[in-house]
């Protein structure tokens, strides 16, 4: 007995478009909760905090831009797709998980 069953195989381009603003959200509210809760002795991690949560940031507009142009989904290296349960988890992610093997 499958354990999908209900489940769409794939998300729909309004889905992917909530789920990168649910990220851009709770990324903003992230660095609105480093400026305000860091102090001097701490300005080393909230610079590194800051700088990741930049970068994922970047990573959301470049999602949205690919699903704009018909690639969200699809590996970025070996053009693959990349599976629903992976987009559902990091809706940004630009690889599937054999290629971020690979580069990381």
């Amino acid at each position: 007995m499958s354990t999908d069953v209900g489940r769409p195989q794939h998300l729909t381009t309004q889905e992917a478009r909530q789920r990168l603003e649910h990220e851009r959200t709770s990324r903003l509210v992230q660095l609105q909760a480093i400026e305000a809760g860091a102090g001097p002795a701490e300005a080393d991690l909230k610079s590194a905090q800051t700088a990741a949560i930049q970068r994922v940031l970047k990573e959301i507009d470049a999602a949205g831009q690919r699903l704009l142009d018909g690639t969200y989904g699809t590996c970025s290296s070996c053009d693959t797709a990349i599976p629903p349960e992976r987009l559902e988890i990091l809706p940004y992610v630009r690889f599937c998980v054999t290629c971020q093997q690979r580069s990381a």
